[in-house]
């Protein structure tokens, strides 16, 4: 990714959050139309599903999976695996732009040669929220998480290494990206419930990519 696609105005801003973790803000920007496109594409193979977790519980945020592995949930627990459990295929491909996008951010956070295998796709509508957590199920915790903001804005949530430790409050806008690892890798992060509103290309929802390594 080149600097001079962006308008000297618009330039990304690099924003330290902690050791191992970076705010990129803007940075997917020159990718958006790319990026809608592949995700238009992403749902007419894999819809939109809401998945339960282990308790039973649905979630509020809705979800599918690129990529040559897929997270899912369900009573029986949480895990990747290479099919979509309600078609039984594989999950469809993952776009191109979303494999650039990972690469760049990744080393623009001090992480090259990340190669995600997953890609994580959430759909956030107003009250959508998503409680904190660790990106545990992956099988090699060298490498890094990245997780792209498009739609609506919003708060994300990063922690520490223990569910009780104080969180910082990021606000998120359309375009920008959020790479974290190394000694931040397993840091407990979420996002407050969407607020209403509307976004001009993508209308009343916020779309969340998230790619990782997990085979």
């Amino acid at each position: 990714m080149t600097l001079d696609l962006f308008d000297p105005a618009e330039l990304p801003e690099r924003q330290a959050l902690a050791p191992g973790a970076v705010l990129l803000r803007r940075w997917a920007l020159p990718s958006e139309a790319a990026l809608l496109e592949g995700i238009e594409a992403v749902v007419a193979a894999a819809p939109w599903r809401h998945l339960v977790t282990p308790g039973g519980l649905r979630m509020s945020v809705a979800m599918t999976n690129c990529g040559p592995l897929g997270w899912v949930s369900d009573r029986s627990g949480y895990r990747y695996q290479a099919t979509d459990p309600e078609s039984g295929r594989p999950w469809p491909a993952m776009p191109a732009a979303f494999l650039a996008l990972a690469r760049g951010a990744a080393a623009q956070a001090g992480f090259p040669g990340f190669e995600p295998d997953a890609c994580l796709v959430n759909r956030y509508v107003p009250g959508a929220r998503l409680s904190l957590h660790q990106d545990r199920d992956e099988r090699d915790h060298r490498h890094p998480i990245v997780s792209v903001s498009l739609g609506l804005p919003a708060v994300f949530l990063f922690g520490g290494q223990a569910r009780g430790e104080p969180t910082q409050r990021v606000p998120l806008q359309h375009g920008d990206v959020v790479v974290w690892g190394g000694p931040s890798r397993l840091r407990y992060h979420g996002v407050l419930a969407l607020q209403e509103g509307r976004h001009p290309l993508l209308g009343a929802q916020r779309v969340n990519l998230t790619l990782r390594r997990a085979g």
